[in-house]
């Protein structure tokens, strides 16, 4: 049984990952060019006027903050693309009644986000070594932080797919939620310039603690409690994967 479970997910992971390869021009190489421009404005042109931010230059600071954007954007499209997509084309009742628990089909969908958002990560984190030296303060909180992350936005997608009744779903939640929390997130300025207020707000978003520890395992600065943050991301982990568990074996948005 076990064995059966195992083919499962890897059949499922197989095809999310020959899903996106095959089309990497359209999903791998677009955040390549975006972060070189986000590097050339921001980092280049922006980032000498600035100097330093928190004991270290701007360029520095705001990459890691730029990777961990494009592994949020990517991990959290390829899974709501991909389920809705199956959902609307009706492949996805095969698989719901496939002899394979539930956790299974929502590990494959979500271990191809993850595999993407990891891909997009290191092209990201070798277009930022162009343009600055990138040295690992610990390399386990940045490979921790990263997963962790990863698989927090592949169940979001997941569970926005879940929701969809039309493809214009799929991008409400990048759009009017996700794009705003990632440039809040603390990508580009540290959160010890806001006002106290501004600050509380800031406690609000998600996406400021997972820059937070991904940053501190880059360059040893952090604005917040790493064990904190950690303990915050984990706790999204588990309340998501519950919620798109129990959507997915209730058939919630699934069944007709």
């Amino acid at each position: 049984m076990r064995d059966l479970y195992f083919t499962a997910f890897k059949s499922i992971l197989g095809k999310e990952i020959n899903r996106f390869t095959r089309i990497w021009i359209q999903t791998l190489v677009p955040p390549a060019i975006t972060m070189t421009l986000y590097f050339l404005i921001f980092g280049n042109l922006i980032g000498s006027r600035v100097g330093q931010m928190s004991g270290v230059s701007y360029m520095e600071f705001i990459a890691p903050g730029l990777i961990m954007m494009s592994v949020i954007t990517n991990s959290y499209s390829n899974v709501a693309s991909s389920f809705y997509s199956q959902k609307f084309q009706r492949n996805l009742e095969e698989v719901m009644v496939a002899p394979v628990p539930y956790f299974v089909m929502i590990a494959g969908f979500v271990g191809g986000g993850v595999c993407r958002g990891l891909i997009v990560g290191a092209i990201v984190t070798c277009v930022a070594m162009c343009f600055v030296d990138i040295e690992l303060h610990n390399p386990l909180l940045v490979v921790l932080s990263v997963v962790l992350t990863s698989v927090l936005f592949a169940l979001g997608g997941l569970v926005n797919a879940v929701f969809a009744k039309n493809f214009d779903d799929i991008s409400i939640v990048p759009t009017f939620v996700l794009t705003p929390l990632t440039y809040l997130g603390g990508v580009f300025y540290s959160l010890s310039l806001l006002p106290d207020f501004w600050k509380g707000v800031s406690a609000m978003n998600p996406i400021v603690y997972m820059i937070n520890v991904f940053r501190y395992g880059f360059l040893g600065v952090a604005d917040m409690s790493v064990p904190l943050s950690l303990a915050i991301i984990v706790g999204f982990c588990v309340g998501l994967w519950c919620l798109a568990y129990y959507l997915v074996s209730r058939g919630i948005g699934l069944r007709s």
